[in-house]
């Protein structure tokens, strides 16, 4: 909206009707806060209302509490702190403004998830994402900043090697044969869908400056210029999260130093972490996850009550909405921010193991209500 026309209405006459909506922003957005911070803009322009659009126009989700509110650039979560502050406390276990994010990317401190079970465990991944300080961010940035994003990433990658080594596909310019490629190993990532998205004007321009980076090994993939600037993902068929993990760490870290070179570094604070486009992501970024195959444990009375004292999400393996298939789960943390990378995955290790040992004790008519009930909570 015009700022001279917002100028000749009251807060109140501005305020949006949030009687209906069941999101983290429409709960922290008091006709005070509003009041507050409907006049300020971050110093590229990004206003309130644009921050909370998405939040407006999608009232909640029917599985999950939504966040409601996305960042247009750095600054955004100081700006408008007086609503990202509560938003992100709720939304990540009271996690306050005074608290400081821990941050540990050296897989030699995770101990053990080299030997999984593969009969249950059937592919270990490892996701985050990444922004690359002094460009707005997706909501928000302009086409040059966006072929920006896409211009130094690439350069970035491109300086890979060895098991690193791999190619750029952008979308705009892709062949059908590379697009059948990318379907068929599950990497292909298209316009977005979901109103979310949509509504926080993330697909603005598309396909403009979008693509997909694969190794030739196929196991370490960024995407560029979706939801954040980057989404970095290891993976790989099998139980051996400790290698998926290393990768990872090694990647990140390879991407970011070639950046340097050229000026660029990740958005970092010591409070927030990795900063990216929606609070919920903010701290680590990390999703650690697996798909586990426990047809047993799936229909146990107690399965959701061990998720949550493991600090475990369950999805199905098609995603969010999708139910599971033949008791095979999608299952990662339920964390990204108060705990270090090296903690959450830590998390998922053990947390599938016993998962996995709870399995097995059903297969042969064991009662597994002491195992679950002796649980500590996380």
């Amino acid at each position: 909206m015009n700022r001279n026309t917002l100028k000749k209405f009251k807060a109140e006459e501005e305020y949006p009707d949030l009687t209906k909506h069941n999101n983290h922003m429409a709960h922290c957005l008091s006709k005070d806060v509003f009041n507050k911070l409907r006049d300020k803009e971050t110093p590229n322009g990004y206003t309130l209302d644009q921050a909370i659009q998405t939040g407006v126009d999608n009232p909640g989700h029917p599985f999950i509490m939504t966040v409601g509110c996305v960042a247009g650039d750095e600054e955004s979560y100081e700006t408008f702190a007086e609503l990202f502050d509560p938003v992100i406390e709720a939304r990540h276990n009271g996690y306050k403004k005074t608290d400081k994010h821990k941050t540990d990317l050296n897989p030699a401190n995770l101990k053990g998830g080299d030997n999984m079970d593969p009969k249950y465990v059937l592919s270990s991944r490892v996701r985050t994402g990444r922004s690359i300080r002094g460009l707005c961010l997706p909501p928000f940035c302009s086409r040059a900043e966006r072929r920006k994003v896409e211009s130094i990433s690439c350069a970035a990658l491109a300086e890979l090697s060895g098991d690193l080594k791999g190619k750029y596909y952008p979308l705009n310019k892709m062949t059908d044969e590379e697009q059948e490629q990318l379907i068929a190993d599950h990497f292909l990532f298209d316009k977005p869908v979901s109103p979310l998205l949509l509504a926080s004007n993330m697909a603005r321009d598309w396909p403009d400056a979008r693509g997909i980076w694969h190794n030739d090994k196929k196991n370490f993939l960024v995407w560029i210029n979706e939801e954040d600037h980057l989404r970095v993902i290891s993976m790989e068929k099998g139980g051996n999260m400790r290698a998926v993990f290393e990768r990872w760490c090694f990647g990140l870290g390879e991407v970011e130093k070639s950046m340097k070179k050229s000026g660029y570094e990740y958005m970092w604070n010591d409070h927030l972490g990795f900063v990216l486009t929606c609070p919920s992501n903010l701290g680590t970024g990390v999703r650690a996850g697996v798909h586990v195959k426990i047809p047993q444990l799936a229909k146990h009375a107690k399965f959701d009550i061990a998720l949550g004292k493991l600090r475990l999400q369950k999805r199905g393996t098609g995603g969010v909405d999708t139910a599971s298939e033949d008791g095979t789960f999608d299952i990662s943390n339920a964390d990204r921010i108060g705990f270090s990378e090296v903690e959450l995955v830590q998390m998922v290790i053990d947390g599938v193991e016993f998962l996995v040992k709870c399995e097995k004790k059903l297969e042969k008519g064991e009662c597994i209500n002491g195992d679950i009930d002796g649980l500590a909570q996380k």
